[in-house]
């Protein structure tokens, strides 16, 4: 039966709940921000490139790895420098993804860093040598051109580095294998190689520049509860993803550490594709292996164009330069993979034939992995695989800065 009684509490109880959940939030908030915890979101849509880093954001990445992350003016992962390149100077301009943006490592940690300080012991003409670092997160190659074209050109590079990371720059490069109309690609037509920014008018994209998400975005930039909601939620989805794969596969890593159930899958942070260590079978990977190499081509010919310098590196995947060897012997028995450097090779031998330099990390970084009993991928329980941890970037920097230096490319 209805009580008059009862209607008459009920919005008591109802502001006491709302009253108590804001006390809840209030006090939340607090606490995260007295123990530091931040997280903003680092990226912003981009009318050229589909998104880019958000100019001097900061605050704690916790993804993979930890460290605090300040981007700089422009947009980049790195500290300030200045449009004019001093005289007597010597810049190296890295272009690449999710490695060379290094958000899992402080900056004095990353491998362009610890590049950048051996370098100037090869180069005693100059006063200076700075490595300039346009790395961001998920870009393809086509995302690289046009950060060299609009964004690296405005320092005045003598030498551009661009960083391929095998296991996804390739599929980057295709739409049906990115599996996103979010981005910008080069696609053929009538035989030439063309731009194609048709994600301008995606649906996604023009959401996000609408000024109506400003509030979102404010939010979202201000409330610790809000990005420590967010990231949960992303970690969710990781360990979903990692019990999924633990199911789905036996490979576990032997004599070092745990298994690691993700070593094998598609990571939500890579995208890796193990298709990338054998000869494409299909003509969707056919093109965008035929995509990713006349791009590098390109990039490299417009470098030389400007009087600077062009050099690929490809960099290292996690299952390639694991310390165990039955980890990999096991991993290419069971995807049929008769050459784990099979994608390094191939882009060797595209230099070769074009003419630019090549420097290729894996099989060194994996002969150093094997010596040292160490793994250079993955941070945490997550160890042989994700991005270089800090003895990666270490090794990795050095190992770089002695190529550049024996094949004269300061002189």
């Amino acid at each position: 039966m209805f009580s008059p009684i009862k209607a008459k509490r009920l919005p008591l109880k109802v502001r006491l709940i709302v009253l108590g959940f804001l006390v809840g939030i209030i006090v939340a908030e607090l606490a995260l921000r007295l123990v530091g915890y931040s997280f903003p979101e680092f990226y912003v849509a981009d009318v050229t490139r589909g998104y880019a880093l958000r100019p001097n954001v900061q605050g704690w990445y916790r993804k993979e790895g930890e460290s605090f992350v300040r981007i700089n003016s422009d947009g980049f992962h790195d500290r300030e420098h200045s449009k004019a390149k001093p005289p007597h100077t010597i810049r190296v301009a890295v272009v690449g993804d999710s490695f060379a943006e290094s958000l899992q490592v402080p900056i004095d940690a990353t491998f362009w860093a610890i590049m950048e300080a051996r370098l100037k012991e090869c180069a005693p003409q100059a006063d200076s040598v700075e490595v300039l670092n346009f790395g961001v997160s998920g870009y393809g190659t086509a995302q690289e051109l046009i950060t060299l074209r609009e964004r690296v050109w405005n320092y005045s590079p003598d030498i551009v580095l661009l960083a391929i990371t095998t296991n996804n720059d390739i599929t980057d490069n295709a739409r049906l294998l990115r599996k996103t109309n979010d981005v910008p690609y080069f696609v053929y037509k009538e035989g030439q190689l063309v731009l194609d920014d048709s994600f301008r008018s995606a649906s996604g994209f023009t959401w996000k520049q609408a000024t109506q998400i400003r509030p979102i975005r404010f939010f979202r930039d201000h409330s610790r509860v809000i990005q420590l909601t967010i990231e949960a939620s992303r970690g969710l989805r990781l360990l979903l993803a990692s019990l999924r794969s633990s199911h789905k596969s036996s490979l576990v890593h032997s004599g070092y550490q745990k298994p690691d159930p993700r070593l094998l899958v598609q990571s939500v942070e890579l995208g890796i594709d193990n298709f990338v260590y054998v000869e494409p079978a299909n003509d969707t990977w056919t093109d965008a292996w035929r995509v990713t190499e006349d791009l590098i081509v390109k990039m490299c010919d417009e470098v030389r164009a400007r009087g600077a310098r062009f050099v690929a590196v490809t960099l290292s995947n996690g299952v390639q330069v694991t310390p165990a060897p039955e980890t990999r012997a096991a991993f290419m028995k069971q995807f049929g993979v008769t050459d784990l450097f099979y994608p390094d090779k191939r882009i060797r031998s595209l230099g070769d034939r074009k003419g630019f330099s090549v420097i290729t990390l894996a099989p060194p970084l994996q002969a150093y992995a094997e010596k040292n009993k160490v793994f250079l991928h993955g941070f945490g329980d997550s160890l042989g695989s994700g991005h270089w941890n800090v003895n990666g970037h270490r090794v990795a920097g050095e190992m770089l800065a002695e190529k550049l230096c024996e094949e004269g490319f300061l002189k």
